[in-house]
Order: C-alpha cells, then structure tokens, then sequence
C-alpha cells in the first residue's frame, strides 16, 4: 500500500512536483550533453593529434630526443623499416630527417623545425597532401621545393612560388644556409602547428646536412590504436639501441585526458546533482509541513514512523525515477541526433585552430554512462528526502491532528 499512497501523494500537487520533475531532467540533459560535447570535442582533437600529428609510435636515437642534434639519426632505420613492412598491424609508416632551423623571407624570419620526408610516405600517415590550400605537394620535379603553413605564409609576407631561406646546422655544427621554392602552403587544424613545421624533400635536407641516407625519426600508424603497446614492447626488443615512444609517452596530456574523463564527468553532474538537491529538499519539506494533520492521524489509527518515513522517502525517488531518465533518455536522442550531424562552430574557428580543435564538434558519450548517472539521480533524491521525513517524525501525533 504505501508504494501507491506514495504514488498518488506527488500527484496532488502536479503543478509542483511538475516544476521539480522537470527541473531535475533539464539538469540532467544540460550537464550530460555538455559531457558529451566536451567529450567529443577532446575525442577528435586526440584522434586529429594522433593520426596527423604524432602517429601512434615513433623511433629515434635516444639522444636526440633531448636536443634534436641532427647528428644522433639512426643507423638500424634499414632494418627497423623492413621489419615493420612485414607487419600487418601497421596502417602505414614513414622516415623523417629532422632539423631544427631559422626560415627568413625578405620581411622577416621565424623559428621552425625542418621535416625532410618522403612524401609518398608521408601522406599515408599523416595525409599531408589533403591538407594543401594552395599549389602543390611535394613531388620528386624541382629543386628545394618546400611546404610552409598558411600562418607561416602570412608571417613570413610570402606566396606561392616565392623563395624562402632554411638556416640550420650540419652534422659538423657548421651553419648551412639553402633556398628553397614555395610549393605550396597547407592548412591543419592545429594553425600553431603550421607556424613551427615546414616540409622539404629528405634527399635535400639530408644533401644539406652531409647526412645522406639519414633518419632521425620513424611514424608508425596503426590500424588498431589499442595494439600501440604491445607493438613497442615488440620493437623495443628487437631494437633495445632505439628509443620507441607511443602516443601516450609522445603526448600524455592527451593520456591524462581520457584517464580524468570519468572523474570529471561524475564531478559536473555532481555539482548539478548538489543545486536540484536544494529544489528537492524544499518541496518534500513543503510537502510535510502542508499534511502535518494527516500525518498526525496516520500516526493515530497505526501506522509506525518507519512506514511514514518510507513513504516520504519513496515520494521523492518516485521524482528522482520520473526526472532522471527523462532527461538521460533526452539526452541520449540529442547526442546521437548532434554526433550524426555535428554541430558548427566556425563562428570560433579561428580561435578553435589556435589550441588544435576543429570548427564542428561531433558530442560522443559512451552508453555505460547513463546508467551511473541514473544512479547519482535517484541517490540525490534519497539524500534530498533525509531531512524532510526526519521532520515528519517527529511530530506528536495529538499535536499534528489539532493543526489546521
């Protein structure tokens, strides 16, 4: 009997327990979907940062992780390339030269880190030539050909086909100066990025470099990002000499960030959990206070405090139970409606580009959530009713009947 008294008891009032059924799914929609835009936003930054950026692994010369000295490249690059191509784990894979060097234009010169590369390679793993707004990518025809970010461009006041300057120093520390042909500029998601990284041809950095043959650095792409450790261990065994990092080793603020997803999902909610708390609390506590006389004379024909409690208490998960998945079940359907469609954000674009977040944002948030979260709802409700049904009992049964 007392589920259904309980029942009927928040439907008395329809307007008030409307209000806070209400409330509690609103705030359940708002801080879910905000969880999900979150996510999805941090999951296609990592995804565009590992994929286009970083890769999965990377090989070099322990040393020259420390300095990018271009004299510590690897002797095994050879071997460590032909062991990898017998793989099927592996998406694709690349060889860099790198070099950190000046570019100058007749207006003005900026630090940059040089990547010799080969471009057919190099496309595969980070699809460099899709990212080209203007001219052409690199290709075997010309001499010194050089791929610059749009940003870089403006800085440096330079167009298509113009002649930039490479500083840099050889492996003898000796300064070398070289000019290079613009042939086309590109554009990434990260335009902080495209300010630093400049793209030429390895056989002319390395002609440069007196280093003919040399890489220093080795991208490996997986098909299956989950197989990045055990592949190091792999590698990093048949090749103790070599340094092989991981994207998480390479990155771990991208690693931090899916390992605190959880964490701060639970604390948003959380603190929109605490403020319908007070909303709770204030109509269960109205609720007693309005039936202080029928409660009295509940407690005069026989029924225990025990079962008032937990009739008050079943009133407020009853809320908790209408609220709750109502607004995760709307919640859900806007999800899964935006993560189809995405939503735009070119209006921030330009301010997006700067941290390496793309313009839409696809919301993403994985089915084991909702039920947590469902959870944390009907507990609110329990904690929110404590008080309330802790006033109820104590009132005097010939007291409460005598109120009007």
């Amino acid at each position: 009997m007392i589920p259904l008294v309980a029942w009927r008891n928040i439907w008395r009032h329809k307007i008030r327990s409307g209000v806070v059924i209400l409330s509690i799914a609103v705030g359940l929609w708002a801080g879910a979907f905000m969880v999900a835009f979150s996510w999805g936003m941090y999951d296609q930054y990592m995804r565009e940062t590992v994929e286009t950026q970083i890769s999965h692994l990377q090989l070099h010369h322990p040393l020259f992780e420390d300095d990018h000295e271009v004299q510590y490249y690897m002797s095994e690059a050879a071997a460590v390339k032909k062991r990898i191509g017998n793989r099927k784990e592996e998406l694709a894979f690349t060889a860099r030269t790198v070099s950190s060097g000046m570019v100058s234009s007749p207006s003005t010169a900026s630090g940059v880190t040089i990547y010799g590369i080969f471009p057919e390679e190099e496309d595969k793993v980070t699809k460099l030539a899709s990212r080209i707004v203007e001219g052409k990518y690199l290709d075997s025809a010309g001499r010194n050909p050089v791929l610059i970010g749009e940003k870089l461009a403006k800085k440096l006041k330079v167009k298509l086909k113009n002649k930039i300057i490479l500083t840099f120093q050889d492996t003898s520390g000796e300064i070398v100066a070289g000019a290079f042909r613009i042939a086309g500029t590109y554009r990434s998601k990260n335009t902080r990025l495209d300010e630093m990284n400049v793209y030429v041809r390895s056989s002319d950095l390395n002609r440069m470099l007196n280093t003919e043959g040399a890489v220093h650095e080795i991208a490996i792409l997986l098909k299956n990002g989950s197989k990045a450790d055990p592949v190091k261990e792999e590698l990093q065994s048949a090749f103790p000499a070599l340094s092989v990092k991981t994207w998480k080793d390479l990155s771990p603020e991208l690693e931090l960030v899916i390992n605190s997803f959880g964490e701060y999902m639970y604390i948003f909610v959380g603190i929109i959990l605490l403020a319908l708390t007070f909303g709770i609390v204030n109509t269960m506590l109205m609720t007693v206070l309005e039936r202080v006389r029928e409660i009295g004379m509940l407690m005069a024909i026989g029924m225990t405090r025990l079962r008032i409690f937990f009739m008050i208490m079943l009133e407020a998960i009853y809320l908790a139970l209408v609220g709750g998945p109502l607004g995760l079940l709307t919640a859900y359907f806007t999800v899964q409606w935006t993560g189809k469609r995405g939503i735009d954000m070119s209006m921030f674009s330009e301010g997006l580009s700067e941290w390496g977040f793309s313009s839409v944002v696809y919301p993403k948030l994985a089915p084991g959530y909702y039920f947590p979260l469902t959870m944390m709802t009907v507990l609110t409700a329990v904690l929110s009713a404590i008080y309330p049904a802790i006033r109820a009992l104590r009132l005097k049964p010939s007291e409460a009947i005598r109120k009007i």
